[in-house]
């Protein structure tokens, strides 16, 4: 019996040293497997990715652009409008080119987009103010004149820092 429990060590024992080390060496292929299938979905999602983060922020610096007092008033100047219609006419189109833009939050930081979103409503306040202080049958071009008093007011357009921010950020990430 004695015996019998010997040869069967002499057996076992290799045996059961040898499955422990193909254990080891099946072990340690999957998980270089496995990371190189990671660092490939990683590398393929970046190739998808980066086009529309690129895209987001492309548009997002034309969004900036677009609202700016600047821009704006010329862009949708239309002399028939009274002060209450001129304003009605400029807060509708930030409004619809920021719904336009919305859903590019997701492609930038958090910072980027509450700059952008300080930006707007900015240049939605500095109408206001200079549509309160109007009679609302005046001339549009007046308000036009009081946005861009006000504005001269002020050392920079109220979307420069955005789009300084986006600028920088852009060049950080790419």
């Amino acid at each position: 019996m004695e015996q019998l429990l010997g040869d069967l060590l002499k057996i076992v024992l290799p045996a059961g040293m040898i499955l422990y080390a193909m254990f080891l060496v099946v072990k340690a292929f999957l998980t270089k497997d496995f990371e190189r299938r990671l660092i490939e979905m990683k590398v393929k999602n970046t190739e998808i990715i980066l086009p529309i983060r690129l895209q987001a922020y492309e548009r997002m610096s034309l969004f900036l652009e677009r609202i700016s007092l600047s821009h704006l008033i010329v862009r949708v100047n239309d002399p028939s409008y009274n002060v209450v219609q001129f304003q009605q006419v400029l807060l509708t189109e930030i409004r619809n080119e920021f719904q336009h833009n919305l859903s590019q939050q997701v492609y930038m930081s958090d910072q980027t987009w509450v700059l952008i979103k300080k930006s707007m409503e900015d240049i939605v306040s500095t109408i206001n103010m200079a549509a309160s202080v109007l009679p609302p049958d005046v001339r549009g071009i007046e308000l036009a004149r009081k946005v861009f008093e006000i504005q001269s007011d002020r050392n920079e357009e109220p979307t420069a820092p955005a789009l300084k921010y986006l600028k920088d950020e852009i060049r950080r990430v790419f």
